[in-house]
């Protein structure tokens, strides 16, 4: 099969692997769409490699313990490959797993566990199932895409008429603000890139601030009328945003980390009395449905999301489009 790899010192392209191979309760993805998050950053790594933790595709062989899904089956391929057995894994928290399993060991196999491939393999009950008729380019959201903007506005549970504020109009944020319109939220944004602040009044944000601006925080208390955003997610991983998150906030009000960086101070978030949400993947087990209405009921907006495309042999050109900033999610077709 087909593999993209990065790193060596070289530009990243595609290489010829062999094939993974599947046993106990591990499924042989097919996959269809890859979107890429955050791996270009990586690809001056000295040693050359696989990668990729999001896909969709369809199962096209299952191992002999595999029962919660079938060859056919159109799915979600969930990240990691955790244990199935601990508290967290039979909670549906199978993200926070302490002991993952070592897929590569169980299936004999030397390939299988990178999705900007042709190829993956999963266990049966991380890929989760969706109606026909999602592309799958849609299915593959249920990952990086919108999965921890649906935790985050899970965890803070808005709704309807909400004011959301996100920071960070990147791929991750503008899947955060996508799953928040769904839910009839009202969203702001706050984003440095000009490319991107268009993108998001496109998708339907109500403002978009620049956070550069000198005085970024009265426009926004202003904007709320002096009482504070009371529902924000941060998805930039720096300091400087979640401080002004914080300053920002609503007595009492919510901020969703989804970025994993950056420092706050704990007074102000004392004395205001916040509620922080940690948010990174999400529960398939309590939220699967509810994710792929989501999905469903977002097609005209994940149109927009993702801007670009890339057969595999163009690894390159889309890290390098990643570099300069204007797109949205980017989706690696493996079979193109």
């Amino acid at each position: 099969m087909k593999q993209a790899e990065m790193g060596g010192g070289i530009p990243a392209g595609a290489v010829q692997v062999a094939d993974p191979v599947v046993a106990d309760n591990y499924v042989l993805v097919k996959i269809h769409a890859a979107p890429l998050c955050t791996e270009f950053k990586f690809r001056d790594r000295p040693k050359r490699s696989g990668f990729g933790h999001e896909a969709a595709g369809e199962v096209v062989a299952i191992g002999p313990a595999a029962r919660s899904v079938k060859v056919g089956d159109r799915v979600a391929v969930m990240p990691q490959s955790a244990c199935g057995v601990c508290e967290l894994c039979q909670s549906g928290e199978h993200i926070y797993c302490r002991s993952p399993r070592n897929a590569m060991k169980i299936c004999a196999s030397t390939t299988g566990r990178e999705t900007v491939a042709q190829f993956m393999i999963q266990q049966d009950w991380l890929c989760l199932p969706f109606p026909d008729g999602v592309p799958y380019d849609h299915i593959a959201m249920a990952c990086c895409g919108f999965g921890p903007g649906f935790n985050a506005m899970q965890s803070m549970e808005v709704g309807a008429g909400a004011l959301v504020l996100v920071s960070g109009l990147g791929p991750v944020g503008l899947g955060t603000a996508t799953v928040a319109l769904f839910r009839g939220a009202r969203v702001w944004g706050l984003e440095i890139s000009e490319y991107r602040r268009a993108q998001a009044l496109r998708l339907g944000f109500e403002k978009v601030f620049n956070p550069q601006d000198a005085d970024i925080n009265e426009q926004i208390m202003a904007a709320t009328g002096g009482t504070g955003v009371p529902f924000s997610a941060d998805t930039t991983r720096t300091e400087s945003s979640a401080k002004l998150l914080v300053a920002v906030a609503k007595r009492r009000g919510h901020i969703a980390f989804i970025g994993q960086g950056g420092s706050v101070d704990v007074q102000p978030l004392v004395g205001k009395g916040l509620r922080l949400h940690g948010c990174w993947h999400w529960n398939h087990a309590l939220h699967a449905q509810h994710m792929i209405a989501t999905i469903q009921g977002s097609a005209d907006r994940i149109n927009q999301l993702i801007t670009h495309t890339f057969p595999i042999d163009q690894i390159q050109e889309a890290f390098d489009l990643q570099v300069k900033g204007e797109c949205g999610k980017i989706v690696i077709h493996p079979w193109e």
